[in-house]
């Protein structure tokens, strides 16, 4: 797992970085624009959580539907607090902090 995002993470920063030094356009000829991001603590805050729940579950959230076709219904219950997360991460976003 860590091979696959390390690569990902390794071709991602080649690729901006080419964008930057060509001056890549995108397929209408726009300018390809990076903007910096702004740190906010929940950005912590959801990473932890998401990571804790990955942890306790085992279950990537990816691959839920194909575990349960596989017959692991344990993994009914990552899904449906994956559900339950969305919702309330929907009913409360705006209320977050920005």
């Amino acid at each position: 797992m860590y091979g696959v995002i390390g690569t990902a993470v390794v071709v991602a920063a080649i690729s901006v970085w080419l964008i930057k030094k060509f001056k890549v356009k995108t397929i209408d000829g726009k300018q390809i624009e990076f903007h910096p991001k702004k740190f906010s603590k929940g950005q912590i805050y959801g990473g932890l959580l998401f990571g804790f729940g990955w942890a306790m579950t085992g279950a990537c959230p990816g691959p839920l539907f194909a575990q349960i076709g596989m017959g692991c219904t344990v993994v009914i219950v990552t899904l449906v607090s994956a559900i339950a997360g969305t919702w309330v991460y929907g009913y409360f976003s705006g209320k977050l902090p920005r």
